[in-house]
């Protein structure tokens, strides 16, 4: 019978994680393309060598930070727009007695709300904003890679992070449509790319200017302009 070491196993596991987590804060300082194993095992405290009894190998570690990152963003995102609708959709009641005996119960369905797919792309699109102003090296680490010509590991992890995120905003947009908040000839897909493309643009202007965290202010300016083409238009 094969024993195993537990405590062994929870101080590698901890170790590659400590790894991928300087992996990033280095990538939001310089290019990933530029950081060595050298710079990793520095930056924990570890050798060179112990490095390698964790990773395989310096693409092992990359491959480590994009499944952390597409863990991790799209739990944030999903839980944004679950947490969005669910707000939305609450009634607070407030019993007759008065103000000083006032009780809130459990959320309950708002039949009278239509918009709570749109509150919840809103939010889809501050979490996302939010998690780049946190973590800046995340963006570099994906186009670093996306500027590869050849098809590479790397490059597939990113490809199936934004089908995850794909999948989330169409699920999304439809519901925005069953609710007939939507103008009847928005095409979705195309709307799906406009709003990845906005968040890449705030993305790409901030790595630019060096200001990341003003993308938080900018934001919900930007998913303004891009809820107004969404929404259906009134009858005259």
């Amino acid at each position: 019978m094969q024993v195993i070491d537990k405590p062994s196993k929870q101080r590698t596991e901890v170790r590659q994680a400590s790894l991928v987590e300087a992996a990033l804060r280095l990538a939001a300082q310089r290019s990933p393309a530029d950081i060595t194993t050298g710079d990793l095992a520095q930056a924990v405290g570890i050798t060179q060598g112990a490095v390698f009894r964790h990773f395989a190998s310096k693409e092992a570690i990359w491959l480590a930070v994009l499944d952390w990152v597409t863990q991790t963003l799209m739990s944030r995102l999903q839980a944004a727009a679950q947490g969005a609708q669910a707000a939305e959709s609450a009634e607070i009641k407030i019993s007759p007695s008065g103000p000083e005996s006032a009780q809130s119960a459990l959320v309950s369905p708002s039949p009278g709300s239509n918009r709570s797919a749109l509150t919840a792309l809103q939010a889809v699109f501050m979490a996302h904003v939010d998690f780049v102003v946190t973590h800046p090296g995340v963006p570099r680490v994906i186009f670093q890679e996306l500027q590869q010509p050849h098809d590479t590991a790397l490059k597939a992890r990113v490809r199936d992070l934004l089908l995850q995120y794909r999948r989330l905003l169409m699920q999304l947009l439809q519901q925005v449509q069953t609710q007939q908040a939507m103008a009847p000839d928005i095409d979705l897909r195309a709307a799906a790319v406009l709003f990845i493309g906005s968040v890449q643009g705030l993305v790409m202007q901030a790595m630019i200017s060096g200001d990341v965290p003003a993308m938080a202010t900018q934001a919900p300016g930007v998913f303004a302009i891009f809820q107004r083409g969404l929404l259906a238009q009134a009858p005259l």
